[in-house]
């Protein structure tokens, strides 16, 4: 990876899509079931056993406010790694789709409108292109906490 460039891993939540940083992402899996847990946040409502691991699960619908959906053949699950508490903890989060492992150029990165944007702002680390169209790189460890 050139010094210029960041890896990402393009997602797609509705019509809306989303680069994670790929240095985050442990594995992407097809869709496994799931086990509510009682009193837990809506945004994170149930748990998966991924290889005989229990992860949390998260709903990024709901935390952007989005309409919930129905599963469909597109449907995985990005299980990425995150620090809490400067310890890493695995998280699975639904996608409606998965694009492609590629590049942005760092230089398209643009900052985050302060005004106009229905995302949260502390939730987005920034915004740039892909290939004309722009998408949000969250941030990831604000969302889920």
């Amino acid at each position: 990876m050139r010094e210029s460039t960041l890896q990402v891993v393009m997602i797609g939540l509705g019509e809306e899509k989303f680069a994670l940083e790929a240095e985050l992402v442990r594995e992407i899996i097809d869709p496994v079931p799931v086990t509510r847990v009682a009193g837990a946040r809506a945004f994170v409502p149930s748990v998966i056993n991924v290889r005989g691991n229990v992860i949390p699960l998260a709903d990024l619908r709901v935390r952007f406010g989005m309409p919930a959906a129905q599963a469909s053949v597109d449907t995985r699950i990005v299980v990425i790694e995150l620090k809490v508490d400067s310890e890493p903890v695995l998280v699975g989060l639904t996608a409606d789709k998965v694009y492609e492992v590629t590049e942005i150029v760092r230089t398209d990165i643009q900052q985050t409108p302060r005004v106009g944007m229905h995302w949260r702002p502390e939730f987005i680390r920034f915004i740039t292109k892909w290939p004309e169209e722009f998408v949000i790189v969250p941030n990831m460890e604000r969302i889920l906490n």
